[in-house]
């Protein structure tokens, strides 16, 4: 396994990282390019490698499956996580081939490490019936009170925060 810092040149990668951690292929969505139009998702990966950003890639024998990112959106311009302007919200995708492998665990780890000497906190959502769930609660995040909400495919989310300090 390995875990790298994400680079500008990984932007294509994450669009195909962010189809997966919205489900979008069982939303109907047919491609990765079709997030860009998506309200709440697009500004995720649009234009990365801005100063805030910082992200990981992961996977196995040099084959990338894997990223987990954090990005700084503001209230103009909210993710599905968002809590405030000072706490980025994180995504993480992995290939479906690379689940279950401890690579997602890796990716998190990793990520959380270095946004803990930038950061006081981060956020994320996540669908109540992920797996993932359980993972982010063993990492230490707590649900946001009042934060759960329910999209047009009618699935809830909650978004969670993890405080550093």
């Amino acid at each position: 396994m390995f875990v790298r810092s994400a680079e500008i040149a990984d932007e294509k990668f994450l669009w195909a990282m962010l189809y997966e951690a919205a489900y979008a292929r069982a939303q109907g969505i047919d491609s990765p390019d079709d997030l860009r139009d998506i309200p709440g998702l697009g500004h995720f990966v649009e234009g990365w490698g801005a100063a805030n950003d910082l992200g990981v890639i992961g996977g196995f024998d040099g084959v990338p499956l894997g990223a987990a990112w954090l990005r700084s959106l503001t209230s103009e311009d909210p993710g599905y996580g968002y809590v405030d302007d000072d706490t980025p919200e994180l995504a993480i995708g992995v290939a479906p081939e690379g689940r279950g492998t401890g690579l997602g665990t890796a990716l998190m780890s990793a990520l959380l490490d270095a946004a803990r000497e930038k950061y006081d906190a981060v956020s994320l959502s996540v669908r109540l019936e992920n797996p993932a769930r359980k993972l982010y609660q063993r990492l230490g995040f707590v649900d946001v009170d009042g934060s759960d909400h329910t999209n047009r495919a009618g699935t809830t989310s909650v978004t969670m925060i993890l405080r550093f300090r």
